[in-house]
């Protein structure tokens, strides 16, 4: 009997004949002397390809979710996907993602490479250390928090910093719940302070957060001086700069705050730069990974993590407003399984078809919806389709999107790339080319806390 068991992404990703990556970037309109080649199929761009006018005229789209199932709803997938088929009906495009980190990677979640026939390649490179941009981030923490212990015990330079205070951990890029607490200093004068510590995972590091805001070197090194550290015995504040650490961080960091280009399956190019967490941090790639997609592309697709309420959020009222990004059109993902699950059936349940559920999780899309137009942008609501879902539950959300006013498209990029996803980009782009709608924070900078 033939196996018909469908292949698992990386047995997809496997097959594709990755392209040079000098050819990807001939796509950008670089040539082999405008990228700095890690091998044959990835590359960094360095900062002086980003074109500051291209920047404020590009289509930026931004891809969010409905609130997800703890398995996640398919941003990274619809995104890539999205991607694709922009590029394959002639809008010239360039999907900009986060850096995996190794926990997930090893957890639950797994690797951030997309899924099926909408990934980016070369997979087990971007999700196993890639460029190296997460290890020289780690470093560079790490040296941080080697100077803070060295000062506590100097007897030249001490800044009379109070251990008790020290807010500044370590960082690694495992999941180690054993480390997350401990006693450092341990083992005579010779071993620094004893006092408590631990580590975090390195994608909680906040030089993690600060080069994703940050315009360049010289920027990056100003806001690193800035990290606060701790007080002293006499109540004052301790910052790295006060430690002399931000040059030496910043020589550490001059070539991961450079953006990597890769590709899509389909040979697209693809950007993916740095990767905070969401839930404590902004949830997004770099700034200058953004602005290297909109410089080089016509469109630019990009992601934030976990829901809009969290992940589009945080790129809208931070990342935007930091940087001068307007986006044009939000892509909002959702998926049957999750709005069930809102309607509250249960997890294991979530393959079976149930109007009854599925309409009782409509609110959440509802409201989602809703917040994308408060920023006085035109959402899209792509399903991201699965296998389980059935005709009659595709048409509960087709029908909400038509009372709602909203275009809706399916989006099949998993099981068929850009192919299925064309519908989608049709949507998005008529919404970028006829919506008259300027994008609109919802508080200005300047209001008091």
């Amino acid at each position: 009997m033939k196996n018909t068991k469908p292949l698992n992404d990386l047995e997809i990703a496997q097959q594709v004949e990755l392209k040079h990556i000098t050819l990807i970037a001939e796509k950008l309109g670089l040539d082999a002397d405008d990228i700095e080649m890690y091998g044959k199929y990835k590359a960094k761009i360095p900062l002086n390809k980003i074109d500051k006018q291209k920047v404020k005229s590009g289509n930026l789209i931004l891809v969010s979710a409905i609130s997800p199932t703890p398995a996640g709803e398919g941003k990274t997938t619809v995104s890539i996907g999205l991607s694709e088929a922009l590029n394959r009906i002639g809008k010239k495009t360039t999907v900009v993602l986060r850096e995996p980190s190794l926990g997930p990677v090893f957890g639950i979640k797994g690797g951030a490479t997309g899924g099926g026939f909408s990934q980016v390649l070369p997979m087990e490179d971007i999700n196993l250390h890639f460029t190296g941009d997460f290890s020289a981030i780690e470093k560079a923490h790490n040296l941080l928090a080697a100077l803070v212990d060295n000062n506590l015990q100097s007897k030249t330079n001490n800044l009379g910093l109070d251990a008790r205070t020290v807010s500044l951990k370590r960082v690694m890029d495992v999941n180690d719940r054993a480390l997350r607490n401990m006693v450092i200093g341990l083992g005579g004068t010779g071993s620094g302070i004893p006092r408590e510590s631990g580590f975090d995972i390195t994608a909680a590091s906040e030089i993690m957060a600060i080069m994703c805001l940050a315009e360049d070197l010289e920027d990056l090194k100003r806001r690193l001086g800035n990290i606060f550290i701790g007080y002293t015995f006499d109540k004052q504040p301790v910052f790295a700069r006060d430690l002399k650490a931000e040059g030496a961080m910043t020589a550490l960091l001059k070539d991961a705050i450079k953006p990597n280009l890769v590709q899509t399956i389909e040979g697209n190019p693809a950007i993916i730069h740095l990767g905070p967490f969401a839930n404590i941090a902004q949830g997004t790639n770099s700034v200058i990974a953004t602005r290297m997609g909109l410089s080089l592309s016509d469109y630019t697709v990009t992601e934030a993590g976990f829901g809009s309420d969290l992940g589009a959020e945080k790129f809208l009222d931070i990342k935007c407003q930091s940087a001068g990004l307007a986006p044009k059109a939000i892509v909002l993902t959702t998926t049957i399984r999750a709005l069930k699950y809102h309607g509250g059936a249960p997890l294991s349940s979530l393959t079976t078809p149930n109007v009854e559920a599925l309409k009782k999780g409509l609110p959440n899309l509802e409201k989602h919806l809703e917040n994308a137009r408060l920023y006085n942008i035109t959402p899209v609501i792509a399903i991201n389709k699965f296998i389980s879902d059935s005709e009659e539950e595709i048409e509960v959300i087709k029908e909400l999107a038509e009372r709602m006013q909203v275009k809706v498209a399916l989006a099949d990029g998993w099981a068929r790339g850009g192919e299925g996803a064309i519908e989608l980009a049709e949507k998005v782009v008529e919404v970028v080319e006829q919506s008259k709608d300027e994008f609109t924070p919802l508080y200005d900078w300047d209001m008091d806390v």
